[in-house]
């Protein structure tokens, strides 16, 4: 869809060549097209399976670049991030990279502009030349939380006044305001050419990263192998949760681009719903599900607005990505979708498991969706067929 051009010829051709049915059922395509503008990212490039190939994704998930960079410890996890990120990328070189959420953890970013780190952890991607997708977690946005040590005799780091811009009354505006979503995804979208990151509709506010994708076949670029969705699950500056909105404007998009859900369709977003508490395994891994750490409750969002029945009555939908929590890396069957966690990626943030990336591998003709981990060691496990 986000590659069609109507030239004037075109439309010419439609009003002499067509009955007057098709041409009507032209203008619908074209109003389709037109109220979908602003959901599906337009860029001159293409996300396009190559000849021969399975289209890679590589999730980034739970970075949290920024963590107290004022000490030693919180600049050194975010040379140890981009190892990460630098091992998975040389190993899997995918065709598409999403950050699932929680880049940063603006609650510790003591800038006024937290776009700094934004740029410092998607640059291992961006250096490589492989396009990207984004969505938010509960940590992008998050107010500043003011470190009590920085009180006590120490007083490190110094407490100066943040800011170079001066009030009307002459008086500098010192905070520690944070960055917005709308000015972390503009910052992203006006600097990046390779960036397929959207705001999303503004109907859908407080809510940004809300868009979507499409895969195109190697065999011809207007036929869509897949449809990428990309949801805010909220938190930070308002509630952990996608609401009823979201949800209709999912069942909405989705009737409109896939009208006979023949077009397989994936789902990401940061903090699972309540439904993977349903299905969540208890104790050890095992089957249906597949994954290796299954350390801590699965923390989910505050509420169910509708998104999990409006996933369920979509027979496309294949399965839901999700990270939050760093204890868990487990893939787990829900009716007829899977609902799966990420990896924890970045060395921000809690916790001590070791460092990965979850992988998806997408095949045409026939479609399949496959999936498994890859470590910072370079050492692959829970293998998963998620649809075939």
């Amino acid at each position: 869809m986000r590659r069609v051009r109507l030239t004037k010829k075109k439309m010419r051709n439609v009003g002499k060549n067509n009955t007057l049915a098709s041409s009507r059922q032209t203008i619908l395509t074209i109003i389709i097209i037109l109220r979908l503008v602003p959901l599906i990212r337009g860029s001159n490039l293409l996300l396009e399976v190559k000849q021969g190939l399975a289209f890679k994704i590589v999730l980034f998930a739970d970075l949290h670049f920024g963590e107290n960079a004022w000490t030693t410890w919180g600049t050194l996890q975010d040379v140890q991030s981009m190892h990460v990120m630098s091992c998975v990328l040389h190993q899997e070189n995918p065709d598409l990279v999403v950050y699932l959420g929680d880049v940063i953890t603006a609650n510790n970013i003591a800038t006024t502009n937290a776009s700094v780190y934004w740029e410092m952890a998607i640059s291992p991607t961006r250096e490589r030349n492989i396009p990207w997708a984004s969505v938010f977690g509960n940590h992008d946005d998050a107010p500043f939380e003011w470190p009590l040590d920085w009180f006590s005799q120490s007083n490190v780091p110094p407490l100066n006044c943040p800011s170079t811009i001066s009030t009307s009354s002459g008086e500098d505006d010192c905070s520690f305001k944070g960055t917005t979503r709308l000015e972390l995804m503009s910052n992203e979208i006006d600097s990046n050419k390779l960036s397929f990151s959207r705001k999303g509709p503004r109907n859908l506010w407080p809510g940004v990263s809300n868009y979507v994708l499409n895969i195109s076949s190697s065999n011809n670029s207007q036929r869509p192998v897949a449809y990428l969705y990309f949801l805010d699950s909220g938190g930070g500056s308002y509630p952990e949760v996608i609401s009823n909105a979201q949800a209709k404007w999912f069942s909405r998009t989705s009737r409109e681009i896939n009208p006979d859900a023949r077009v397989p369709e994936i789902v990401f977003w940061h903090i699972p719903s309540r439904a993977y508490q349903t299905v969540a395994a208890s104790g050890k891994i095992g089957k249906p599900c597949v994954g290796s750490i299954n350390e801590e409750n699965v923390a989910p969002q505050e509420a169910e607005f509708g998104i999990m029945k409006a996933l369920e009555e979509r027979p496309s939908v294949q399965a839901v990505f999700v990270g939050h929590n760093h204890g868990l890396d487990w893939c787990c069957p829900s009716n007829d979708l899977w609902l799966c966690f990420a990896r924890h990626t970045g060395y921000g943030g809690y916790g001590n498991w070791a460092r990965g990336a979850r992988v998806l591998e997408i095949k045409e003709d026939p479609f399949s969706l496959k999936s498994w981990i890859t470590m910072e060691d370079g050492s692959t496990h829970s293998h998963v067929v998620l649809s075939s």
